[in-house]
């Protein structure tokens, strides 16, 4: 570690274009203008987290893979809660919040609750083998069990996963800005995106950890800041939730009634809202941008730890963003002198723009900007070191050194974040190739993940019938929005949506294949047994 520190001069560049560009588009924009206080405060925000990012690079060099992915397996407890935390409270995790709480109701704010349990069940459950056993990525334990080639074709859904979730959060935060600030979505996701990506690129998992500190601090800030001068709009809590419950019904409970297939307000939707339930809470789980989070504590117990005080940490912070959607909800806006929001993911920074002061509505800014960064860095991360370490390297390379898989990851980065950068730019349907990844993640890998960590049977065949399995059941399902058709007929189908929790059976019927199948083809097939990666497979070497 070196006690200097890095130059200033890039700061500076960077204030200067963020400044002529946004100069530029003031010049170019005709139907509006740019709102120069919040635009200032995104400056300064992006300033500060891009140096701290660069700080990190220079203070960590990076010796072997451990470094490079890992952070050397030494992230202390506290700085890991609050990376992991950040990580799950993205720009989707509070627009969403918000967004579902003003036009569904409370209960169906399944993702602060969801996700929050699957950092809990993950700490309980996985956490602790996972870094025992000193894996590098979550695809590691299935390459060990099932097979370099198994395990490649697995990381297409994990890897598809975190590519669409970093497209999907770019592009709200392009839809944000362009509400809170006037400034457009194409320069608003670029410089957001080229931000994020440098500082991932120079300063790897540290980098991505230090400035989660910050952005976490920006969030619970700058909502919590938001939250009393926006009551006063709507005579306050009581009366807000008052006329929320009246107007939501059984909806405005976090979950529905027990016997919700009789009640007239639920029905069907009963038994999707159960299946997406399990999907959030268990579909959670496998997916790389956590257990990298996991597998850079300094030992199992801090692993176990982290992961569920983050959990924890998750409601807390869901709690702000859903008072916010409460709030949009209820309030009136013609008596605010401003239109209604045209679509509830605006609530948002609606709230947060015209239901506060100028000084508290560009902290509430930052406080956006922080979640949307916070899980972009984290992803683009993540999916860069599983196409690295687990498709390159162990397909194409096995024998690279330490040093160039460093050049290779910071390559892989950058392409990983301009093509989800691209995906934002160009696709209008980002959001539903995202739900059908994490679709594919809780059907696929999940099972995958169960089975070749806890199944000292399972092998090579138990794991190919698994992968039919699941993905016959869930592809049969369809999907509309992408022009998939339905090859399944499942029961309980109302207005093209199947209530039917055919995910869940999917994902079920998969885990019982690879069981079964496995036991049948011990003799064909011997299973491999889990094992500690040695030095070599963590490429200790810097050559």
């Amino acid at each position: 570690m070196t006690n200097s520190r890095p130059s200033i001069k890039p700061i500076i560049y960077l204030l200067g274009a963020l400044l002529l560009v946004g100069l530029g588009v003031e010049y170019l924009e005709t139907e509006r203008s740019i709102y120069w206080p919040g635009y200032f405060s995104m400056m300064v925000f992006y300033a500060v987290i891009f140096y701290i990012g660069i700080y990190a690079a220079h203070v960590r060099k990076a010796t072997n893979s451990d470094e490079v992915l890992l952070a050397g397996r030494s992230i202390p407890l506290g700085i890991a809660v609050f990376t992991m935390s950040a990580t799950w409270v993205g720009g989707g995790y509070i627009n969403g919040a918000a967004e579902y709480a003003a036009s569904d109701g409370l209960a169906w704010v399944q993702a602060p609750w969801g996700y929050a349990l699957s950092l809990i069940l993950g700490g309980l459950f996985f956490a602790k083998k996972m870094r025992r056993l000193e894996f590098t990525t979550v695809i590691d334990p299935l390459e060990q069990r099932f097979g370099e080639k198994m395990a490649a074709i697995l990381s297409i859904p994990a890897l598809l996963g975190e590519l669409f979730w970093t497209a999907a959060i770019l592009t709200a935060l392009g839809t944000t800005f362009g509400t809170v600030l006037g400034l457009d979505f194409t320069p608003a996701i670029i410089i957001s995106a080229a931000i994020a990506i440098a500082y991932t690129a120079v300063g790897g998992l540290w980098a991505v950890a230090f400035t989660d500190v910050i952005q976490l601090i920006f969030i619970f800030v700058g909502l919590g800041l938001v939250i009393p001068f926006a009551l006063q709009h709507v005579g306050g809590l009581e009366n807000a939730w008052q006329v929320y419950a009246e107007a939501k019904g059984s909806f405005s409970n976090l979950m529905p009634p027990l016997d919700g297939w009789n009640h007239p307000e639920w029905g069907n939707s009963y038994w999707l809202w159960w299946d997406s339930a399990l999907l959030l809470a268990l579909g959670g789980i496998p997916w790389q941008v956590y257990f990298q989070r996991v597998l850079s504590s300094k030992d199992p117990q801090t692993a176990q730890r982290l992961s569920i005080v983050a959990g924890f940490v998750c409601i807390a912070a869901a709690v702000p963003a859903v008072l916010i959607g409460i709030i949009g909800d209820v309030v009136s806006w013609q008596e605010v002198g401003v239109a209604a929001p045209d679509e509830a993911a605006l609530v948002l920074p609606y709230v947060v723009r015209y239901l506060t002061n100028p000084v508290v509505a560009t902290i509430g800014l930052g406080s956006i900007a922080a979640a949307v960064m916070s899980s972009v860095d984290s992803s683009i991360l993540s999916a860069s070191s599983m196409a690295s370490w687990n498709v390159y390297r162990r397909l194409i390379n096995p024998d690279m050194s330490a040093k160039n898989l460093h050049k290779l990851l910071k390559r892989v980065i950058w392409i990983i974040g301009i093509t989800a950068t691209l995906i934002a730019l160009q696709i209008k349907s980002v959001y539903v190739l995202w739900f059908l990844c994490s679709d594919l993640v809780y059907t696929i890998l999940f099972p995958q993940l169960v089975t070749s960590l806890f199944d000292g049977k399972a092998n090579r065949y138990g794991s190919m019938a698994g992968l039919a399995v699941s993905l016959v059941l869930r592809l049969g399902g369809g999907e509309p929005a992408l022009g998939i058709p339905r090859l399944i007929e499942y029961p309980m189908i109302t207005d093209g949506t199947i209530m039917f929790p055919f995910r869940t059976l999917a994902m079920v019927s998969g885990l019982l294949t690879i069981i079964i199948v496995s036991r049948l083809t011990q003799k064909q097939d011997p299973p491999n047994q889990l094992s500690k990666q040695t030095d070599e497979d963590k490429v200790t070497r810097t050559g």
